[in-house]
């Protein structure tokens, strides 16, 4: 929402009153009070007709600090509210001085000066990282409608920049942007986003959260060039300012504020296919996708009923299209034989042509109008009415109808929908139709994800869901939505990603392809290169199949090979999935975030590090051309072996089968021995791969088992021309490729064995081989 007018101005609409004027502090064990008037009320003869704020500092977790604004204190609190996760053991400490006062939360502090005019400050480790100038907050008023703001400017830094407000598919850096966090289902290629999140963070060392469900308004500094503005309706307006310094320590600890992101089952992350939307398909068509993918050698290991599976005008009513498929049960089971995993489309909105509208209308299960009658419209569906997430019944019913599905044999649920939720509604438990525009996603995709973690399992729970809130990263996975068959949409979408991961989502998948139009062949074998080096890869549209051979033979082979690496790539993204669920870190990372004192990194949005180790630039041009910035050390190309030093931009070409793909050094990959499935055990016959490791540096590599649990440690010291190696739990044969290294010449156990190849030295190693040095 703009305020101001220019620099002198405000805008004609409004009155504005901002703190000015310290009256009171109170100290309490943990918690700053202040209260600050709207102007000197020093004096008592200005002590009357005046408005004074009310704020509040506290801690709830470590290095997190609470900034609670209010105006009018005698609002009843509404609902719903974001679950903010309280650390009572948190050492938080509060003095005052002759100057001041101060509350500090490990090395993050907030510092408040008594002295004239009001200025509160934000510090790590005594480092001024932002704060709050003299008319910089404060309260506004629009005199035409009678609605009341409050807002907050936090200074900006020369050379700051911003990220992250959720996938957005606007400009990566978000200096110059206004965002209103609004869900809709716009799209990718415009302003509006799907998934709206109220946290960023800067290249500065710190992030900020306003914890309010409701529409929050910011103005990155676009209204005021040297400020991050952010506005939300009513009296009172609370914020989180989160400590680094590094950006991981940032979403680590928002994520341990407002939820983790739960580790997806190992076989989410292998090869999705849909039956794609609007085509025309029954048993038969999907036999033979599947057939085909089968002669043609293509490891396929989900696939998704968009959604037609149900008849046409009665969505959602969770029934089989009986003339599109006659028996389900023996479908599944059919498909389910093959190896499959089986996932359905569904949203939480009912025609009123199906039967459960009526159900649902008599039971009070769905959102009621103004007038308590069924809230309707004939977008998506004819007369639709929307599920009522805040009635428990309602939940109840919803739920028996996932639960009647998963016993037939699907396996999990494309969450789709859920940003069309109206205002002009009453909920079941009086929920505030503003703040549940957004909350809604919550609602929705929990409500599924508990289904599945009920029924199959808290390690065999995934959703695929469209829309979310904060802490809707806690039901992975996130796809990025409607996206077009272009490189252009192809870019924008990588720039969603990797905003969703700087927002605290472990998880995201995009349209391989593009889901609108059918793109080019050269298009969709670029894409199937990026879709399989991400978290999730499905392929999926809108009017036509999304199977390679349909684009052209060469889109075959691509698919397979790019496919079959990602199988064996499982090791160690699988180690990664789980460090997003344990610290919030995302699998696909902006390069910022591992790069965070490169500031050639921070604009980077056309190339991404898969984990900590494997960076990746996807190509978006016709002629094979990419340009990529390779940060200082020495980087491996995985599939070529060729070492290259960083610090500097690079111009490649590559055909289909390649793309810029470098491991970083010092690192230690673990590579599988299965190319065919995602869920397999990573210990056995693993591939250790070490890349240019430096003296005095140490290697470290953790394999996981399809749990999550650590079923191998290894790590590599080079000192010299000597490797000191060390494995914890090793009880498969294993071997250690150390890449671009010269023959090894010597073993502490003599029977190893070492082979020359292409790529470096294949060093053989028998269980129980536990600690050993190699001399090259």
């Amino acid at each position: 929402m703009k305020i101001s007018d220019g620099n002198w101005l405000i805008q004609e609409n409004l009155t504005i009153i901002n703190p000015t004027c310290i009256h009171d502090i109170q100290i309490n064990a943990r918690e700053l009070l202040v209260y600050i008037g709207a102007g000197d009320v020093t004096a008592r003869e200005n002590q009357l007709d005046v408005p004074l704020f009310t704020l509040r500092l506290f801690s709830p977790q470590s290095g997190v600090i609470g900034v609670r604004l209010e105006h009018f204190k005698g609002i009843y609190p509404t609902t719903p509210n974001f679950a903010v996760t309280q650390d009572s053991h948190a050492m938080v400490t509060c003095r005052e001085t002759s100057e001041g006062v101060m509350l500090q939360s490990s090395e993050l502090a907030v510092c408040i000066k008594k002295s004239r005019p009001w200025q509160i400050d934000f510090l790590h480790a005594d480092k001024l990282i932002t704060g709050s100038e003299f008319k910089a907050a404060g309260y506004a008023k629009d005199i035409h409608t009678g609605q009341t703001y409050m807002f907050e400017r936090l200074n900006l830094g020369v050379g700051e920049t911003v990220y992250g407000l959720g996938e957005r598919f606007s400009a990566f850096v978000k200096n110059g942007q206004t965002v209103e966090t609004w869900n809709r289902d716009g799209g990718t290629s415009t302003e509006q986003a799907y998934k709206n999140i109220p946290f960023y963070l800067t290249n500065h060392g710190y992030g900020v959260f306003v914890n309010h469900p409701e529409p929050v308004s910011f103005e990155v500094g676009s209204e005021k060039v040297s400020k991050v503005q952010f506005s939300v309706a009513g009296e009172a307006l609370e914020y989180y300012v989160i400590d680094g310094p590094t950006p991981k320590q940032v979403l680590d600890r928002y994520t341990r504020l407002t939820g983790r992101p739960a580790l997806p089952p190992a076989w989410s992350f292998g090869l999705w296919l849909t039956t794609s939307f609007t085509t025309n398909y029954d048993e038969a068509t999907v036999n033979r996708f599947i057939t085909g993918m089968q002669e043609r050698s293509l490891p396929l290991h989900v696939f998704h009923f968009d959604c037609f599976w149900m008849k046409a005008f009665h969505w959602c009513d969770f029934q089989w299209d009986a003339a599109a498929f006659p028996d389900p049960e023996g479908m599944l089971t059919r498909l389910k034989n093959k190896g499959l995993k089986i996932c359905v489309w569904i949203n939480p909105y009912i025609s009123q042509q199906s039967a459960l509208f009526k159900e649902g209308m008599e039971n009070g299960y769905l959102l009621k109008n103004q007038q308590k009658q069924v809230w309707q419209w004939d977008k998506w569906q004819p007369g639709q009415g929307i599920i009522d997430f805040t009635n428990p019944a309602a939940c109840k019913w919803f739920r028996s109808h996932l639960c009647r599905l998963i016993d037939m044999g699907v396996d999990c649920f494309k969450t789709d929908f859920g940003e069309r939720i109206p205002t002009d509604v009453i909920y079941y438990d009086g929920s505030d139709p503003q703040k549940m525009h957004n909350y809604y996603s919550y609602l929705f995709n929990k409500t599924v994800f508990n289904v599945l973690q009920e029924k199959k399992g808290a390690s065999d729970a995934v959703v695929f869901a469209r829309s979310a809130t904060v802490g809707s990263q806690s039901f992975p996975v996130h796809w990025g939505g409607d996206c077009s068959g272009t490189y252009e949409s192809m870019a924008e979408s990588l720039r969603g990603g990797l905003s969703l991961g700087l927002s605290g989502f472990g998880f995201w998948s995009h349209d391989i392809g593009g889901f609108e139009t059918t793109a080019p062949s050269h298009v969709y074998k670029r894409w199937c290169a990026f879709g399989l080096l991400s978290s999730h890869s499905r392929l999926h549209g809108s009017k036509s199949y999304r199977v390679p051979w349909l684009f052209d033979e060469e889109a075959v082979d691509v698919l397979r090979f790019f496919t079959n690496w990602k199988c064996r790539l499982m090791p160690y993204l699988y180690d990664i999935a789980a460090t997003a669920a344990e610290r919030g870190l995302p699998v696909l990372r902006a390069m910022l975030l591992e790069f965070p004192g490169d500031h050639s990194c921070e604009y980077l949005d056309r190339q991404y590090m898969l984990g900590d180790s494997i960076l990746v630039a996807p190509i978006f041009s016709e002629d094979g051309n990419v340009a990529l910035y390779l940060p200082k050390g020495c980087w491996t190309h995985l599939l070529t072996g060729e070492q290259v030093q960083g610090g500097t931009w690079r111009e490649e070409h590559h055909d289909f089968m390649s793309l810029p793909i470098y491991i970083r050094e010092n690192t230690l990959l673990a590579i599988g021995s299965n190319d065919q499935r995602p869920d397999y055990d990573y210990t056995a016959n693993v591939e250790l791969h070490l890349f240019a490791l430096s003296d005095g540096k140490t290697a470290l590599a953790t394999v996981r088992d399809l749990q999550g649990k650590i079923a191998l440690t290894a790590s590599i010291t080079r000192k010299g021309n000597q490797l000191q190696v060390n494995l914890a739990g090793l009880t498969r044969p294993c071997s250690l490729l150390l890449r671009n290294m010269a023959q090894p010449v010597t073993a502490t156990i003599s029977d190893m064995i070492a082979s020359q190849e292409k790529l470096g030295v294949r060093v053989f190693i028998k269980p129980g081989s536990q600690q050993f040095q190699l001399n090259f």
